[in-house]
Formats: structure tokens, sequence, C-alpha cells
């Protein structure tokens, strides 16, 4: 399984530079907080779903989940090079290290706090 750390992944999208971003966790926890851009994909439904919301297999795809100990992107990597994708990173720290260097999510949460100040 290859990786993308923390620095690489924010260097791509400060670059902005085409990829999908895609949050493997439950669909609660991505509506209430994810990585800006980021898609949803569920572990559950990845073989079925990714050839609609990931149509080209050749374009690279970075997956995450929670945090280091999280598995569900791992799966879903794995699911995804089973049906041809050829360019699929996890990024392993997942959300809990983004949030915890400090950079931008998206989500209800987000909206939320905005609203309260």
């Amino acid at each position: 399984m290859k990786t993308i750390s923390r620095d690489e992944l924010k260097a791509k999208m400060d670059r902005g530079e085409d990829f999908f971003l895609v949050e493997t966790l439950a669909e609660s926890c991505y509506q209430h907080t994810h990585l800006p851009g980021a898609i949803h994909l569920s572990p559950f439904a990845a073989q079925r779903d990714a050839p609609i919301i990931l149509p080209d297999k050749s374009a690279l795809v970075v997956l995450y989940c929670s945090d280091i100990t999280c598995m569900a992107s791992g799966d879903v990597a794995e699911k995804l090079e089973d049906l041809g994708y050829g360019n699929v990173r996890v990024y392993e720290g997942g959300k809990q290290d983004w949030m915890a260097a400090g950079l931008p999510v998206e989500g209800r949460s987000r909206m939320s706090a905005a609203s309260k100040k």
C-alpha cells in the first residue's frame, strides 16, 4: 500500500493539482467534518460506487479515514486496486492528524461553529 504524508497532500492541494480526495469513514462522520474538497466513499459500497464517483482509473486517488489506527482507507485502497485503479495512496494520519496540525476542514461542525460566533 502506497502512502502520502500530510505535507505532500497539503502541497498538492495548495498547487491545485487534480486528484480525488476520498474519506472512507461513515457518511455521518464525513458530513460532520472532512478535509477540503473531499468526497465520500463507504468501504461497504466501494466496489459498487467507485466506478461512478471515480471514473478515471489512472487518476491519483488519496484515501483517508480517522487516524493511523483506522483500517478503512487501507481496505478501500485494496478494493480500488483490485478494480484496476493504478494510482492509489493512503494518508495514514487521516482526519485527526490533519486537524491536529490546525489545517482547515469542511462540514456541518465547521458551519455550526461559525454560526455561534
